[in-house]
Parts: structure tokens; C-alpha cells; sequence
């Protein structure tokens, strides 16, 4: 009996020690990251510092190529997990209930794109998964959010008159993006800066 009630103290202590391990883990784990990180960066500036070689072909790959930000954020989020230890805490409280298709009743041909005859207001969803890499005005486009999708297509959705988003989120697939104004919704598709055919991808 008094060998029981041992037992069963022991097991609770092992169950109270468990927490504080697993704790002490993701610390570790965070600290790792925060390491590499730091490490990584100061690598890529000291060697842009001492060599120009490097310095010129980092200048021209950043600034003058076409880089897929999705891409890289698809990347690290598959080996590192996210940038910030609590993000998924955080995205299962405020996660939107939303996750539609894209409904229009008629399309035509609209400068670089496609305009869609749509709802009043009508609540705008992702078509694919992607990170935003511009919110603000284009001429004769109006308020417009430009996703850079996991394909490194850019789409921009235009003709908004509100936007649930923010500059370099990353949005998944069917999830709100805006509300748009009045019932023209503009869709423009380009990769590494050409147009592309709306019908291919619509």
C-alpha cells in the first residue's frame, strides 16, 4: 500500500518536471534560430563589405531581378518554422472565418487584365496562397493589393474600396482579401514583370 502511494507521488512529480523540459526545449529551439540568424546576416554583410564581386552581383539580383518573396517565405517556414516563436498561437485565436471562391457573373477584357461583373461589395478571396507585396493606388486600377503567389506570379486585385490586409502578410488560399468597390473587380496577372493571359489562369 505505502509502495502504491510512492508510485503514484513519483509519477506526479515526473509529470510536473515534464513542463519546465519542454519549456526549456522551445527556448532552446528559439535561441538556435535567433543564432543562425544573426549569423547568416552577419556572414552575407561581411562578405558583401570586403568583396565587390559579391556586392555587385547581390545588387543586381536584389534590385534589378524579380525575386519570389513567397517563395522564400514558403522556405524558411519549411525549415525553420515560423519567424516568430508565437505566431501559431497567435493565428489560431484570430484566424477569420472565411474561406471562399471566386463567383463573378460576366468578364471582359480590361486594359492589362480582366474586369469581373460581381455582387454589390462583393468580398473578395485569394485565388492561391501568397504574400502581399503591394497595397496602394494604380492609375486607372484604383486601390489595389498585388499577391505574390507560390508560382512567383504577381495578381492584382484592384477597384477595392476596403482591404483586410497588410503589406508583406503572407495569405492563404480562399481567405478574405477585401471588399470591393461598387461591382467591377479588376484582375491583372504578370510574372517577372510581362502580362500574362488572364484566360490561362482565371
Amino acid at each position: 500500500m505505502h509502495t502504491d502511494i510512492d508510485k503514484v507521488r513519483d509519477q506526479m512529480r515526473n509529470k510536473k518536471k515534464k513542463p519546465s523540459i519542454s519549456k526549456r526545449t522551445s527556448y532552446t529551439k528559439f535561441i538556435s534560430k535567433l543564432g543562425i540568424t544573426i549569423i547568416l546576416t552577419l556572414t552575407v554583410l561581411i562578405t558583401l563589405k570586403s568583396n565587390q564581386n559579391y556586392r555587385a552581383t547581390f545588387y543586381q539580383y536584389v534590385y534589378e531581378n524579380h525575386i519570389s518573396f513567397a517563395s522564400i517565405n514558403a522556405t524558411y517556414q519549411k525549415y525553420f518554422g515560423s519567424p516568430l516563436p508565437f505566431l501559431n498561437l497567435l493565428e489560431d485565436q484570430t484566424k477569420p472565418v472565411f474561406d471562399e471562391k471566386l463567383n463573378f457573373k460576366e468578364q471582359h477584357k480590361y486594359k492589362d487584365g480582366v474586369a469581373l461583373t460581381v455582387d454589390q461589395h462583393y468580398l473578395v478571396p485569394v485565388l492561391e496562397s501568397g504574400m502581399i507585396v503591394f497595397v496602394g493606388e494604380k492609375e486607372g486600377y484604383g486601390n489595389t493589393v498585388i499577391v505574390q503567389q507560390m508560382d512567383g506570379i504577381d495578381v492584382w486585385y484592384s477597384n477595392l474600396n476596403t482591404m483586410s490586409v497588410k503589406l508583406y502578410d503572407y495569405i492563404e488560399k480562399g481567405s478574405l482579401l477585401g471588399e470591393v468597390k461598387g461591382d467591377q473587380l479588376y484582375l491583372v496577372y504578370k510574372k517577372n514583370g510581362i502580362v500574362l493571359d488572364y484566360e490561362e489562369h482565371l
